[in-house]
């Protein structure tokens, strides 16, 4: 509906039909549509010179259903009625094309199908009645076959037509209403129910979306590495049982082994309600296993992954886990429907749910390695906005959204600026890789010039705020379509174009994505066959008497062992100190950032908008008000824990790197001059078991090879990650859920009740609303401050205990470091010559065993870059 043609006259039509002085910016959609539909109802009535009973309860019953009780618009629909009756307004059809001049095709023949069902109320429909339809409709442009199809939907008549019946269903497809109000959802819901079903092509086998070719070559190279990281552990293992090798080999390749087996490519799929998230989702997997309503549903976090049987697993916030059935699933994966809708009950996010995981042995996509993250919409509400926000740190891919007849709207623009900056921190300067961009519902953009408005619409956005890099990032999609297709077994363009995007998809993950990951675990079992050659020639030398420990170096040795350890109480003190100074320091900050925080949030309350009126759509513009009130305090909280508790953080861990870093290199000193004294190669060892703990040790839960590709630090071979960042994300999920529901159920039940919202001054009753929103809002935020602070106190700690583990990390591998000298050197004292010789011939043998397993190695990244 552009409304943008709302024209003077216009406006001063619905300010006679309303009985109220009207500006513009008061008639929204639902007004003109209500409009639209009295003149219509009404011109059926009357067009058979008789007002019957059944008319007289059809046209009650209509506005029943359509408008809920507490809408502000219910009120207004009697005066209406009695203005357009009273003007014999429905026989002027100029007025009638000027109430409708904003509408689509869509729209109009929304509007014309409650006149069949209204001609039909008296179970016959009466010429006069199909005379005043069809003229009404000729003027409206609606093709004569669309209203046979109504006429035969309504009379109970047969429809030998299924290609018009199959084009009105999709005209009237709930999904296209959804970007207008949940009104026109409910009316176009309605008018489906009464039509027959709509005509089905006789399935084949269901057609697959791709092969996933290149995934399949990932998971093949995947495993080989993995093969050889088992092959290569047998080779160390073999090495430490006989006191050569060094116990942490193997258990760094255990870890490199992890990481390589629990790798999955993690795809979230992110945009506001109403673009199709749930359809696109079946598609990709080519089964309806989402479900698909004509209102927002996604309520929790769900992933879709591989499993050897279908199973859903429910995780909630307490720890616990509980397998639930497929109906249990779609009733817990989804919001309810008036919560959706709007009724702003306390249901709009199932707090105690952490994510629901969907297991399923035969989605060809997640049987590749692939998890799918169906998440809460972003800008639904502010509480499953942060639900959102917390996937997107572990997420490969992100594939947002938009609706091709509502083309990237002002808050979509701000969504995809907010995606290339999460996805992108610390590099707001480049372009993101991972972003998709799909325009779904292209097949309601009929003509060819249309389509290619649509791309270089998003092109010139994209290309404009340097959002995306890559190429094929942007599609055209169809996904209703494309799934029916997939599952007749059908091809057709829209097939084409979803196989297109899945292509794209597939090459980004496989080729870029996982030709890192694979070299990041090759690099880490790299350095560990490095450390095993170090320390086989280490070992070489002593069996051939070039390198000796005496008893003196024995004892320097056991010196060093025990200042290794000394150094580790150290650090563990000194952190437990700054851990409680920053803790201390946080809570000092925080208090003084709430004392100005009510001040602050009102301030920024005079720059909220709505689109909503404040006389027809007061529900919709507080529960607006009350999302941007969320969207500050949580952008208030955002600044505050990026700026305040980073900088109280990067000064104490600062201090406590720097002694954790005086430490290594003090360890690494004392190595230097063992390697000066022996002409031994213990630096070396050192720093590549450095190395391979860095690699070995990221991402070994699971959750993305993104996590194991971002969290490379830069503080050195020892200190990875520093980890601060992460501290805003933890406020951010302390931040209370139950803010909306709290502020709408409060204000919508005082509303009419001394807030004195009047039709008369819209400011007044918007800076009301907002005075009213933002009081209640921050009394919410006060009685959740503990809960944050506490948050706050968790990722703090949690801080310095990874920074204690590190250091703790690098002084076990010093230590085992000087053991292993220490066994070699034993061993060789209590073999004769002999077994001298027979150690350097298994020496040998296990250098050829680790040059082997460093060719194998080459070998498989060379067949994953081609």
């Amino acid at each position: 509906m552009d409304t943008s043609l709302i024209s003077p006259q216009t406006v001063e039509l619905f300010s006679l039909l309303t009985g109220q002085k009207l500006r513009k910016e008061d008639i929204t959609p639902p007004l003109l549509f209500l409009a639209g539909l009295v003149t219509v109802l009404l011109g059926v009535i009357h067009a058979d010179g008789t007002v019957s009973a059944e008319e007289k309860q059809r046209l009650r019953t209509t506005f029943t259903e359509l408008i809920p009780a507490n809408n502000s618009l219910r009120p207004l629909v009697m005066p209406m009625v009695k203005s357009v009756q009273d003007r014999q307004v429905y026989n002027k059809v100029t007025v009638l094309l000027a109430l409708t001049a904003c509408f689509s095709e869509e729209e109009k023949l929304l509007l014309i199908s409650f006149g069949y069902q209204m001609s039909a109320a008296d179970g016959t429909i009466d010429e006069r009645e199909k005379q005043y339809l069809q003229n009404i409709a000729n003027r409206l442009g609606i093709a004569g076959r669309f209203l046979t199809v109504l006429e035969a939907s309504f009379s109970s008549q047969t429809i030998s037509d299924t290609a018009a019946l199959a084009e009105v269903h999709s005209l009237l497809d709930p999904a296209q209403f959804q970007a207008l109000d949940s009104m026109f959802v409910r009316a176009a819901s309605h008018i489906i129910q009464h039509l027959p079903a709509k005509p089905k092509q006789q399935k084949n086998h269901k057609s697959s979306v791709s092969s996933y070719q290149e995934l399949k070559n990932f998971q093949e190279y995947r495993q080989q590495l993995d093969a050889v990281c088992g092959k290569l552990g047998l080779t160390l293992r073999d090495g430490s049982d006989r006191n050569v090798l060094s116990p942490n080999l193997p258990e760094e390749v255990t870890k490199i082994s992890r990481k390589l087996e629990s790798q999955r490519f993690r795809v979230a799929v992110v945009g506001e309600f109403s673009k199709g998230k749930s359809t696109l989702l079946n598609a990709l997997l080519g089964e309806e296993i989402q479900p698909v309503r004509d209102i927002p549903c996604s309520g929790t976090v769900t992933v879709l992954t591989y499993g050897l049987q279908q199973r859903v697993i429910c995780k909630y916030t307490d720890g616990r886990e509980e397998e639930i059935s497929p109906e249990q699933y779609k009733d817990k994966a989804s919001i309810s429907e008036e919560a959706a809708l709007g009724s702003f009950g306390e249901e709009i996010v199932n707090s105690e749910i952490k994510e629901i995981i969907f297991e399923h042995p035969n989605l060809e996509l997640c049987t590749n390695g692939v998890e799918i993250i169906d998440t809460p919409g972003l800008n639904e509400q502010a509480e499953r906005t942060l639900v959102t926000e917390q996937v997107l740190k572990t997420t490969d891919a992100v594939i947002f959204l938009t609706h091709a007849q509502n083309l990237l709207t002002e808050k979509e623009r701000e969504l995809l600026l907010y995606l290339k900056q999460k996805l992108n921190p610390d590099r707001d300067d480049e372009a993101a890789r991972n972003i998709f961009i799909l325009v779904n519902f292209a097949d309601l953009l009929r003509r060819e010039g249309s389509r290619k408005q649509a791309r270089e619409r998003v092109e010139t956005f994209v290309k404009k705020q340097n959002l995306i890099v890559g190429e094929n990032r942007i599609h055209l999609i169809s996904a209703q379509s494309a799934l029916e297709a997939i599952l007749d077994g059908t091809e057709n363009e829209y097939v084409k174009s979803f196989q297109d995007f899945t292509k794209s998809l597939e090459q980004f993950l496989a080729v870029e994505r996982g030709a890192i990951a694979l070299q990041q675990s090759a690099a880490g079992i790299k350095q560990i066959i490095n450390t095993g050659c170090d320390e086989l020639s280490q070992y070489r030398e002593i069996l051939e008497g070039n390198l000796t420990v005496s008893k003196g170096d024995k004892a320097n040795i056991f010196e060093q062992m025990a200042e290794a350890s000394g150094r580790d109480v150290k650090i563990r003190l000194l952190a437990n100190e700054l851990r409680e100074e920053s803790v201390g320091e946080a809570i000092e900050s925080w208090n003084e950032w709430v004392e100005g925080l009510g001040q602050r949030l009102i301030a920024k309350s005079d720059g909220w908008t709505s689109e909503h009126s404040h006389m027809w759509s007061q529900n919709e513009l507080t529960k607006d008000y009350s999302d941007q009130f969320v969207r500050d305090i949580t952008q208030e909280i955002e600044d505050w824990a990026t700026q305040k508790v980073q900088s109280i953080l990067q000064e104490n861990t600062g201090a406590l790197n720097s002694q954790i870093n005086e430490d290594i290199d003090a360890i690494r000193q004392e190595f230097q001059k063992f390697d000066k004294q022996l002409s031994s190669n213990l630096v070396s060892q050192f720093n590549n078991l450095a190395m391979a703990g860095n690699l070995g040790e990221i991402g070994t839960t699971g959750s993305g090879i993104a996590e194991s590709i971002d969290d490379i630090g830069d503080g050195g071979l020892f200190m990875g990650g520093l980890g601060i960042g992460a501290v805003a994300a933890a406020v951010l999920i302390a931040l209370p859920l139950g803010i909306i529901p709290v502020i709408l159920g409060t204000i919508l039940a005082g509303a009419g009740g001394g807030l004195g919202w009047s039709f008369l001054d819209g400011d007044a009753v918007k800076a009301q609303i907002k005075e009213k929103v933002c009081e209640l809002g921050i009394d919410k935020f006060n009685e959740s401050s503990q809960s944050i602070l506490d948050k706050i106190h968790e990722r703090v700690i949690a801080v310095f205990e990874e920074r204690v583990e590190t250091s703790s990390g690098a002084m076990s591998k010093a230590i085992s470091l000087w053991e292993n000298l220490l066994e070699q050197q034993e061993k060789r004292d209590r073999q004769n010559q002999a077994e001298c010789e027979a150690e350097k011939v298994w020496l040998a043998d296990k250098r050829r065993e680790l040059e082997q397993v460093q060719n194998q190695i080459e070998t498989i990244l060379n067949q994953s870059d081609r």
